[in-house]
């Protein structure tokens, strides 16, 4: 394979195209391309003094900074493996991370100050189908697993992720996700595709009120979310900001309430909302929703190269319009789970990845995700899609957030319940009332609880486990 799909070779590419301009902003101040570019070869200089070298791994565990792209940059330069790693993670679960990969060195924010050198270190050549990243997953139904990704993986997502989504004039952006997450990371790769000079307003983590004034302040015209953000954005109030250049919001990580969206297309007329949908595994992509060609709804259409089916059980291919598990083919699915070939042959059997997320296509091959495959909850022998009951619970007024799992019950096999965060006033009763007028017989929640926040992951997805382990 071509070496040119190398992450170190399209940074440095990337920077001799464009040359020198105002690039991020952070925190009250900007940073030039050039700026960072010689901060990269700085930061690879003091990585290879302390014996960082090919093939190593390297733990990144630092919150969004405008050093984290140089960083990344200076480790695909040493021909060595970033490895993300999100820096609110519990001690217990980094030093997994750190044990399970044989990191070569850790890379904290208090490192940064001290880790440049002077001098050059040299470029080191890999090839496209070598290690470039393992990005370990959530672990949600048990220890993380890491994912292998090749430079041509994430190459080429960064070339899809711009090219499906490329309008012309359009490079003032807004990044409040993680950087050291997949969907973070397919940002930043993104963004050495561009074609035009990108200028990124970048945020530490994300707070609604500060999220809408930079918007406004630097006339932003798309920004990437997670619909936990635009669900909280909508209970501020946006009609007093002026944003009429933004223009795209790029919804992903998890499926987004159809009310909402529309919700937000309301209150800022002048933005598209456009859903996708991506795994780690798949380098964060697999979908999305072209500009102009929006379906409400869907997570949009597969990416050139990716083929996307829908499977039974018995792993057969279903018909247009039929709900089963989401299976993908493409240049962007992993190597395979770190050091775990059992996992690996059972992921990709058949040669597709079997996502655990149940969907759907529509005759013009739209992809619908329904819900994760170990989420659905069978009452009484039915099958309960928690996203139903969620959105369905998600239009009474006084209900911000909602998440719906399964409690074992000895007479139906499962019962489904409720976990709500209210922005108004309304009681466990009343609740269930209101679901139990909306959704069918088996599918209302018999118990509604509700709770001051869901607890989230570091990407602001709810997290499913947490909520299940406020049963016990």
């Amino acid at each position: 394979m071509s070496s040119e799909r190398n992450l170190g070779r399209l940074a440095e590419k990337s920077f001799e195209r464009r040359g020198d301009y105002p690039a991020v902003f952070f925190e009250g101040a900007w940073h030039s391309s050039a700026e960072l570019h010689e901060r990269s070869h700085r930061l690879a200089a003091g990585l290879a003094e302390r014996g960082v070298g090919e093939g190593d791994r390297v733990v990144v565990s630092v919150p969004n900074h405008p050093d984290v792209g140089p960083l990344y940059n200076a480790i695909w330069r040493l021909g060595a493996v970033v490895t993300p790693a999100v820096f609110i993670l519990s001690e217990d679960e980094l030093n997994h991370i750190v044990t399970d990969i044989e990191a070569a060195a850790v890379i904290r924010e208090d490192d940064l100050e001290s880790l440049g050198a002077d001098g050059d270190a040299p470029f080191v050549e890999r090839d496209s189908s070598d290690l470039a990243a393992v990005l370990y997953t959530g672990g949600t139904t048990g220890r993380s697993k890491g994912v292998m990704l090749t430079h041509e993986n994430l190459w080429l997502a960064g070339k899809h992720g711009h090219d499906s989504g490329y309008v012309p004039g359009i490079v003032r952006t807004l990044t409040a996700l993680p950087l050291s997450h997949a969907f973070g990371l397919l940002v930043t790769v993104v963004g050495l595709q561009a074609k035009e000079p990108p200028v990124s307003v970048l945020m530490r983590w994300f707070h609604g009120e500060t999220w809408l004034e930079l918007a406004q302040e630097h006339r932003i015209q798309l920004a990437a979310v997670v619909p936990s953000m635009l669900y909280l954005l909508l209970s501020l109030p946006l009609e007093d900001y002026d944003l009429p250049e933004l223009c795209y919001l790029a919804s992903g990580a998890a499926p987004l309430a159809l009310d909402s969206m529309r919700e937000v297309r309301r209150r800022i007329p002048s933005v598209e909302v456009r859903e996708g949908y991506g795994l780690t595994e798949t380098s964060a992509l697999v979908s999305t929703n072209p500009p102009g060609r929006i379906r409400e709804g869907s997570v949009g259409l597969p990416i050139p190269g990716t083929e996307v089916r829908i499977h039974d059980d018995q792993d057969q291919e279903l018909p247009v319009g039929e709900v089963g598990e989401i299976c993908v083919r493409s240049e962007l699915v992993m190597q395979g789970y770190w050091r775990d070939a059992e996992q690996t042959a059972d992921a990709m059997r058949g040669g597709w990845l079997h996502t655990g997320d149940l969907g759907r296509l529509d005759e013009d091959g739209y992809l619908y995700v329904v819900d994760r495959k170990k989420d659905l909850i069978i009452r009484g022998g039915f099958n309960v899609f928690p996203r139903d009951v969620e959105e369905a619970l998600l239009e009474h007024p006084a209900i911000a957030e909602a998440c719906v799992v399964g409690r074992p019950d000895p007479r139906h096999g499962e019962e489904v319940v409720a976990f709500v965060a209210l922005s108004g006033e309304a009681t466990p009763d009343e609740l269930v009332a209101f679901g139990k007028e909306r959704l069918g017989g088996y599918k209302y929640p018999r118990e509604v609880h509700v709770v001051s926040s869901l607890p989230l992951t570091p990407i602001g997805k709810v997290d499913r486990k947490a909520v299940r382990a406020l049963l016990s």
